[in-house]
């Protein structure tokens, strides 16, 4: 998790359980999903611009991606520093793509600390929580 709000949630989860020494892991594979274009716009503008029909297919279709960012665009995850030397950072995803991130940190990173018998604590979005409850 690399995103302010889920970074914020884990100092308030480990401040409340006394735990704040606890070492932590982020990555960008616990993110929200990325919406592309559409990033930054609220619903309403989002639904001014693109029609009711075409916001619902983007956000309740599983596999739809909204338009993408330009790489050259400011917002898009490959000019952050954030996210400097990581490949593969998307431009849009569909709720599939971000499933399919999401599990493949599962099964890399946690899978493995909780068949070593290691507590976890996973932060992050909605979308990605969504994606991971159901993989």
């Amino acid at each position: 998790m690399k995103l302010k709000r889920a970074v914020r949630t884990l100092w308030l989860i480990l401040d409340e359980m006394d735990q704040m020494y606890v070492p932590v892991q982020t990555d960008w594979r616990l993110n929200e999903r990325h919406y592309g274009a559409l990033q930054g716009l609220d619903k309403k503008e989002t639904t001014a611009r693109h029609g009711e029909e075409q916001v619902l297919k983007w956000r309740r279709g599983y596999a739809i991606q909204p338009p993408p960012l330009d790489a050259g665009d400011p917002q898009h995850p490959a000019n952050d520093a954030r996210y400097e030397g990581i490949s593969g950072l998307p431009a849009t995803e569909s709720l599939a793509d971000t499933l399919v991130r999401v599990k493949d940190w599962w099964d890399e990173k946690a899978l493995p600390a909780l068949r070593a018998d290691k507590k976890v604590l996973v932060v992050a979005h909605g979308n990605s929580l969504r994606a991971l409850v159901s993989a």
